[in-house]
């Protein structure tokens, strides 16, 4: 049966770019990620600057302290894999809103556990709806995902020979992805389209 290495762990973190720490130290002057600001699914042209970032730690930090590596595994969480950001790129973010007064940060035994401050706290509120934005985004493409990855599972219930079928469309859908990994927003927005329509004509029959 044709099956590839990964099929037991089939993930879409292939537009995971934050996963490469792209991006200055200084935020609020145009680090890199996945979005922006706007509407739709990927809200905005730009990848995720590092402004945005900030507004996805304060609301996360909003919700409860953390410390650095619990916000990576919230970030993750939140899109279900599909976006990952580094240490190299949560680090700096958070050293930097400590700098200017939004976070504070305490030892916890070897660890620091960061805050957010009254000044984070009206900062996040003049923004508010630009943080739930790219959260809701983060979830939804997570959400989408997990449908397709849904889709092909039971894949070893079927006949020999379709199970095949599926499987190399399957690695088709995997390779023609991994090709488009940095692509932009508007590339992103095409392809998640794509895969609306393909998941609407599986259910059709």
């Amino acid at each position: 049966m044709f099956r590839d290495r990964d099929d037991d762990s089939f993930r879409f973190g292939f537009f995971a770019m934050g996963r490469h720490g792209r991006g200055g130290h200084r935020f609020g002057r145009g680090g890199h990620g996945f979005f922006g600001r706007g509407g739709g699914d990927f809200p905005g042209s730009r990848r995720l600057s590092s402004q945005d970032l900030q507004l996805v730690i304060l609301a996360l930090l909003g919700e409860q302290p953390a410390h650095g590596y619990e916000l990576i595994k919230k970030i993750e969480e939140r899109s279900d894999g599909f976006y990952s950001p580094s240490p190299g790129v949560i680090y700096p973010a958070l050293t930097f809103l400590e700098e200017i007064g939004h976070a504070s940060v305490t030892q916890d035994a070897a660890r620091k556990l960061y805050s957010i401050t009254e000044q984070g706290k009206v900062y996040l509120a003049e923004n508010r709806a630009t943080a739930d934005t790219i959260l809701e985004a983060l979830s939804r493409i997570g959400r989408r995902m997990e449908e397709v990855r849904e889709a092909f599972a039971g894949v070893s219930d079927l006949d020999s020979e379709a199970s095949d079928d599926v499987h190399r469309a399957r690695h088709a859908l995997k390779s023609a992805l991994r090709q488009k990994r940095g692509c932009d927003a508007a590339e992103a927005r095409r392809i998640a389209k794509i895969l609306d329509r393909a998941a609407a004509e599986i259910l059709q029959q």
